[in-house]
């Protein structure tokens, strides 16, 4: 039987705005939250304390499990490194707004699922109710804890943006590039390892929290009839379409997600 670990997962406070309500973002496999989330929680400063959490060897975050992880367990995780931090700073937030991009909606969709009393309502941008496939994972997996993640730096950035952003924003190509090749080997394979057990597709009529599902009409790993797929299965869900946009919303069309954000999280 596999054993699965509740990885350590760390915290990074986006904005100051504490007396505000609280939004929890995650990141996507390969990222760190600041550099995915950052200019999004810029343009929220005024209406959500942003808090972000790193995946185990992603960001701030070095520490790596010792055993398997899944999305269950980040998404616990999840909740105990909020628990800690609102703890520390003498903070109350007994529920929580979410929002989640690629493996952050994956988390996202097992925080509805298993932390519901928390959760208030939720974005989940350019992910699914299964990501990829078990096979593809697994190789992946085996070849970034071999190799380092230098060898998947060229295929994610053709996975990651839409047409022509790499050359618009060579800056943020460069910069997410360097925060690739700063991720722990082992880390990135856990998680990959964590997506190949992935699918709640069966359990989507189980959320009940208000759900807005946002897709990038470019975006090749998770394309929008599987963002279609959670909106028509949650209880209440809607659907955003961001045209020209590839796998990484939040940095991609930072104002039209925030906007988003707003009315639906305010609502």
């Amino acid at each position: 039987m596999t054993v699965l670990d509740v990885p350590v997962i760390s915290t990074v406070e986006l904005t100051s705005s504490r007396a505000s309500p609280l939004l929890v973002v995650g990141p996507s496999l390969g990222t760190s939250v600041r550099e995915l989330w950052g200019e999004v929680a810029a343009l929220l400063t005024d209406q959500f304390h942003v808090l972000g959490w790193e995946l185990p060897g992603h960001g701030t975050n070095r520490s790596v499990s010792e055993h398997a992880v899944s999305m269950a367990s980040i998404a616990q995780g999840v909740v105990t490194a909020v628990d800690r931090f609102l703890a520390v700073n003498g903070l109350a937030h007994p529920r929580f707004a979410y929002a989640g991009d690629s493996v952050g909606g994956a988390v996202g969709l097992h925080l509805l699922l298993e932390h519901r009393p928390r959760i208030s309502g939720a974005i989940l941008a350019c992910t699914g109710a299964r990501l990829g496939d078990t096979a593809s994972w697994r190789e992946r997996a085996h070849l970034v804890a071999g190799q380092g993640t230098e060898v998947v730096v060229e295929g994610s950035l053709q996975r990651w943006f839409g047409p022509g952003f790499t050359q618009r924003r060579p800056d943020i190509t460069d910069t997410f590039t360097r925060r690739l090749l700063e991720v722990d080997p082992v880390g990135y394979a856990q998680v990959c390892h964590a997506l190949a057990g992935f699918d709640v597709t069966d359990r989507l009529a189980e959320i009940a929290a208000p759900v807005l599902a946002i897709a990038g009409d470019q975006d090749r790993p998770t394309p929008v009839p599987l963002l279609r797929e959670i909106a028509e299965g949650v209880q209440d869900g809607h659907l955003a379409v961001l045209p020209g946009v590839g796998h990484l919303a939040p940095v991609e069309a930072p104002e039209s997600v925030a906007d988003l954000a707003i009315v639906h999280l305010s609502a």
